[in-house]
C-alpha cells in the first residue's frame, strides 16, 4: 500500500477492545486437519514473552478446559512440555488475565483473531506438485488477485475454479493479496495481525495449500503478498508478549515493527521461510518496505534476501522477493556483492504514473510530473522517472538512477494494480471511463514493457466493476472511525463526499467482486484476446524479453515539453547496436494520428495491430517503411 494510504485509525501498542469475544468459550472443532496416527503426538507449547511475569497455557481438549503452568527459560521463551495434541484449542494467560490470548505464531485461528489458536500439520497435506521446478521472474508475466473478490465464492476453492482462465490468458505468476489473519469477514488484507495464519473464511491453511497445489499443477507460480511493516488495528496482542513494535517510531499505518530486535527479526524471517517450506509458494511481495525502520548493521531486507536464497538452494527451485518501495533506490535490487540488498525485484510506480497520465490525461496530485511529453520515454529507458530529480508531489529531490547493468526485469510495472485503483476516491478502474481503443493502447504499452509486466484481476477484459477500499471491522467505533477518516481524507482533497463509498458497507465489498459474465460481451472478449495475443507475442519474441537497458530506445512527440505526448515509439533488441541483429518497434498514437518511418529492411511485418486502419507500407522512393496509426491505436512491428 503506497502513496495514498487509507485513513483508518493507526494501531496502538495496546490489544484490541475488551469487547472482543471470550475465546475460552469457543466451540471445539469436530475434526482436526492432522494425519491419522495410532496415538496423538504430544507437542511442546512455546512462546516468547519477555514482558510476562507469569504465563500459563489455556487448553481446550474434548471440551475439557485445562490451565497448564509454563516455565520461563533464560531466553524469555516459556515452555509447557508435551502439553498440546492435534485437535487442541489453546491460548496463553498472561499475568493472571482470565482471557487467553492467541499464540503469536499461531498456525490456525478457526474463530478469528480474538479466538483460541489451533494446530496445523503441513506434513498431512498430500501435495501433487512433486514435479514442480519453479518459475524464474525473468521473462514472466504476473497476475495480481484478491481471493475475496476474484471469484463469486471469495475462497481459495473459488479461485481454483477460475485458474484455467489464467492458463488460457498465458500469465506465469499469480500474485495474491495478503491472506494472513485479520479481524472481520472481508478486508484488503493489510490489516493482518497474525502473520503465521491463513484467513479461515478463505479456506484456512488447507485451502491455501489446495490453491498453491492447483496453481503448480497448471504451471502457475504463486507470489504471496506479505506485510512486515505494521500490524492491523484489531487483534494485535503481540505487545502484551514482547517488544514487537517500536515505542517511538510510527509509519502511516501505525507503530513500526521492531525488526532490529533479534527475536522480532527471527519472527519475521521464520514467517518468510514458512511460506516457502509449508505452503510451497514461489515468491513473496514485500509490502511498503520503505516503512521498515532498521538501523542494524545488516538491514532486514538483506537478511530476507539471504534467507530466501538459502531456501532456494535447499529446495532446488527459484524463489523470488519483490519489494514495493516508494524510495526509487536501486540498492534494493543490486547484488549484495555490489553493496545492494540482493532482492529479486521491486515495483516501479513511476512507470505506472507515466502510462496512466498518457492514456487518461490526468494531471493532479502525483500525476502532475508525469503529465508531460517525455515522462513515458524517461521511465521506459531508465525505469525511474525521479532518479535524483525534483518531485513536485514530495516537494524535494527524489530517487537515484538505476545502473545500466541492472537487468530490466528487476522492475515490476503495471498499468493498474490494487493500490492505484483502490486508493482512488471511488475505487474506479480506467476501464470504467476509457474507450475500448484507449484500453487496447494501454494493454500494448503494459505488456511490451522492458520490465516485468503485471495485470490486476479483470484488467485483461476491461472489467467495469470497481475495486474499492473495503473493511468489515466488527468493533463499531473502529468501523465508524475508518469510514469517517477515509471520507475526510478525500473531502479535504476536493472530492464530492457522495462518490466516496463507505468501506464498512457490505455493498462496497460486493461491488468490488469481478463480474465474470462480462467476458460474454464481445467488446470485453476482444480485449481479452488482445491481452492473450500480447502475452503470447512476448513469449515468442526475444526482443520483448531482452533485459538490457542498452537495447531500449524510446521517443515521444508532442506540442511542448509540458504537454502529454501525442505519439510514442519504443525500439527493442540488439538491433539497436548491431545492424545484423533483430529489432522490434512498439508504436502508439494518442489523441492524434501518427506516422513512424524506418529504413527499408527485408522481412518487416506487422506483429500486433489494435485497429484495422493501421497500415504498414514501403515507400521505395525514399527507401523507408512507413507505419500509419489512427488516433488511439498501437502496433508492434518487426523492423528486422
Amino acid at each position: 500500500m503506497t502513496e495514498n494510504p487509507t485513513s483508518a485509525p493507526a494501531p496502538t501498542s495496546a490489544p484490541a477492545s475488551s469487547s472482543a469475544p471470550d475465546p475460552s468459550s469457543a466451540p471445539v472443532p469436530t475434526s482436526a486437519p492432522s494425519a491419522p496416527t495410532a496415538e496423538p503426538t504430544a507437542l511442546d507449547a512455546r512462546v516468547w514473552a519477555p514482558r510476562a511475569a507469569e504465563l500459563a497455557l489455556h487448553r481446550v481438549r474434548s471440551e475439557v478446559v485445562d490451565r497448564v503452568p509454563m516455565t520461563r527459560g533464560d531466553d524469555d521463551w516459556w515452555v509447557a512440555e508435551g502439553a498440546l495434541e492435534p485437535g487442541d484449542r489453546y491460548g496463553f494467560l498472561i499475568d493472571g488475565d482470565e482471557h487467553p490470548r492467541p499464540d503469536p505464531r499461531s498456525r490456525r485461528q478457526p474463530d478469528g483473531v480474538h479466538g483460541l489458536s489451533a494446530l496445523d500439520d503441513p506434513a498431512a497435506f498430500a501435495w501433487l506438485d512433486d514435479g514442480w521446478q519453479g518459475r524464474q521472474l525473468a521473462g514472466a508475466v504476473i497476475y495480481e488477485l484478491h481471493i475475496g473478490t476474484y471469484s463469486p465464492e471469495g475462497t481459495f476453492d473459488g479461485a481454483i475454479a477460475r485458474l484455467d482462465h489464467l492458463v488460457e490468458l498465458g500469465v506465469d505468476m499469480v500474485e495474491v493479496l495478503p491472506v494472513n489473519g485479520f479481524n472481520g469477514a472481508h478486508n484488503w488484507g493489510y490489516d493482518g495481525v497474525l502473520w503465521f495464519t491463513v484467513h479461515e473464511q478463505y479456506g484456512g491453511p488447507e485451502g491455501y495449500r489446495r490453491f498453491v497445489d492447483a496453481c503448480h499443477t497448471r504451471g502457475l507460480a504463486v507470489v504471496q503478498d506479505v506485510v512486515y511493516n505494521h500490524l492491523g488495528p484489531s487483534g494485535n496482542y503481540l505487545p502484551l508478549y514482547g517488544p514487537y513494535l517500536h515505542d517511538a517510531s510510527a509509519n502511516t499505518w501505525g507503530d513500526s515493527v521492531n525488526v532490529a530486535h533479534p527475536e522480532v527479526r527471527r519472527y519475521v524471517l521464520d514467517n518468510l521461510a514458512m511460506w516457502f517450506d509449508d505452503f510451497h509458494v514461489d515468491g513473496l511481495r514485500l509490502d511498503a518496505v520503505h516503512a521498515l525502520v532498521d538501523e542494524s548493521p545488516v538491514h532486514i531486507l538483506q537478511s530476507m534476501a539471504e534467507e530466501t536464497d538459502a531456501r532456494s538452494a535447499h529446495l532446488g527451485r527459484p524463489l523470488t522477493l519483490i519489494a514495493e518501495s516508494d524510495l526509487n533506490d536501486p540498492r534494493l535490487i543490486l547484488p549484495r556483492e555490489a553493496g545492494g540488498y540482493g532482492l529479486t525485484a521491486q515495483w516501479s510506480d513511476d512507470h505506472h504514473h507515466a502510462i496512466h497520465a498518457a492514456v487518461t490525461g490526468e494531471s493532479s496530485g502525483y500525476y502532475a510530473d508525469f503529465a508531460t511529453r517525455d515522462a513515458l520515454r524517461t521511465t521506459t529507458t531508465g525505469g525511474f522517472f525521479h532518479a535524483g530529480t525534483y518531485s513536485s508531489f514530495r516537494e524535494r529531490e527524489h530517487g537515484k538512477p538505476i545502473p545500466a547493468e541492472v537487468p530490466t526485469w528487476r522492475l515490476v510495472t503495471f498499468a493498474q494494480d490494487h493500490d492505484q485503483i483502490g486508493n482512488r476516491a471511488a475505487g474506479d478502474r480506467i476501464s470504467q471511463s476509457l474507450t475500448a481503443d484507449r484500453l487496447a493502447v494501454t494493454a500494448v504499452l503494459n505488456l511490451t514493457t522492458p520490465f516485468t509486466p503485471m495485470l490486476f484481476m479483470g484488467e485483461e477484459w476491461g472489467a467495469r466493476t470497481p475495486w474499492q477500499f473495503f473493511t468489515s471491522h466488527p468493533e463499531p467505533e473502529l468501523g465508524r472511525a475508518t469510514a469517517e477518516g477515509r471520507l475526510a481524507e478525500f473531502v479535504k482533497m476536493g472530492w464530492d463526499e457522495s462518490v466516496v463509498p463507505d468501506p464498512q458497507a457490505l455493498t462496497t465489498f460486493e461491488n468490488s467482486r469481478l463480474d465474470w459474465s462480462e467476458l460474454e460481451d464481445e467488446e470485453h472478449a476482444r480485449l481479452f484476446r488482445l491481452h492473450r495475443a500480447l502475452i503470447r507475442l512476448r513469449r515468442e519474441t526475444p526482443e520483448l524479453t531482452d533485459a538490457r537497458f542498452a537495447h531500449i530506445a524510446a521517443t515521444t512527440t508532442g506540442p511542448s515539453p509540458d504537454a502529454r505526448p501525442t505519439a510514442f515509439e519504443m525500439r527493442r533488441g540488439a538491433g539497436l547496436v548491431d545492424h545484423s541483429a533483430g529489432l522490434v518497434a512498439v508504436c502508439a498514437a494518442f489523441d492524434e494520428p501518427a506516422e513512424f518511418d524506418w529504413k527499408r529492411e527485408a522481412g518487416e511485418r506487422l506483429l500486433i495491430a489494435t485497429s484495422s486502419q493501421i497500415m504498414l507500407a514501403a515507400d521505395d522512393a525514399v527507401g523507408v517503411s512507413r507505419l500509419v496509426l489512427p488516433a488511439w491505436s498501437a502496433a508492434v512491428v518487426r523492423v528486422r
